[in-house]
């Protein structure tokens, strides 16, 4: 027998961010997977959809408003998670944001609210978590999501590329350092999809244009499509992979933008 299992079942998932977009597809996804998911974000009314969607499909789900840029909300979230699971199987650090300023106009106030929220948020949920894992000998997946900005030049968003960038080489090193405790590592690199985040920007024909004129698969991302290919890290399927960025792009990041 040659198909490993991608199923998810019995395994208790952390995601941050997890309220709306991305990471509220990634959770439900993770849930349809057989996972029972943790679901931290500062707003509490987002958890609780989400935690409404994954319920329904008889799974459970954990409310925990956190901001996870703070490392005493992360360890008190993760506290009350440990009361209830054994331990931790699968991290998704999802929690982001960008601001589209041009490189001289970003301000110190920018800069260090998207590195916190970016990748601070994600070493110190990595580092909380990877602890646990370490500690009840969990075979742990850990996928952070990171960006085609991390990888190739776009024309603004300086601090995101820079932090999305950080969070590819964070994911080798720790992947190199935690390979021995049976820790995979991973991170995704998506380029546009459809969230709430970009439903503006998606909206302007031109610059849509300008997206497809990059993007060889020649349309934006739906959702479902960023499930799979974490499905597949976070899973048996997944147990030989680490350290890897995969960029789920439409091929973008063959020639940039």
């Amino acid at each position: 027998m040659y198909l490993p299992s991608f199923s998810l079942e019995g395994k208790k998932a952390v995601v941050t961010g997890a309220g709306r977009g991305i990471g509220r597809a990634l959770a439900i996804g993770l849930a349809e997977a057989g996972a029972d998911v943790a679901l931290l974000s500062r707003t509490e009314n987002d958890l609780k959809e989400t935690a409404s969607l994954i319920e329904g499909l008889g799974r459970q789900a954990i409310i925990l408003p956190t901001d996870v840029t703070k490392r005493d909300e992360i360890q008190k979230s993760l506290e009350v998670i440990r009361n209830q699971w054994d331990t931790i199987h699968i991290l998704i650090n999802n929690a982001g944001m960008n601001i589209r300023s041009k490189a001289l106009d970003v301000t110190d106030e920018e800069w260090q609210t998207i590195m916190d929220t970016n990748l601070k948020s994600a070493f110190m949920m990595s580092q909380e978590v990877g602890k646990i894992m370490k500690e009840t000998q969990t075979h742990g997946k850990i996928i952070s999501i990171s960006s085609v900005a991390g990888h190739v030049a776009l024309r603004t968003g300086v601090v995101y590329a820079a932090t999305k960038a950080a969070l590819i080489q964070m994911t080798k090193v720790l992947a190199l350092e935690w390979g021995p405790h049976h820790i995979n590592v991973n991170s995704i690199g998506p380029w546009y999809f459809k969230t709430p985040l970009t439903e503006k920007l998606l909206a302007d024909p031109d610059y849509v244009k300008d997206i497809l004129a990059v993007t060889p698969l020649n349309r934006v991302g739906e959702l479902p499509e960023l499930v799979g290919p974490v499905v597949f890290l976070a899973s048996d399927a997944g147990n030989y992979v680490s350290g890897q960025t995969l960029f789920v792009d439409g091929g973008m990041t063959i020639h940039g933008f």
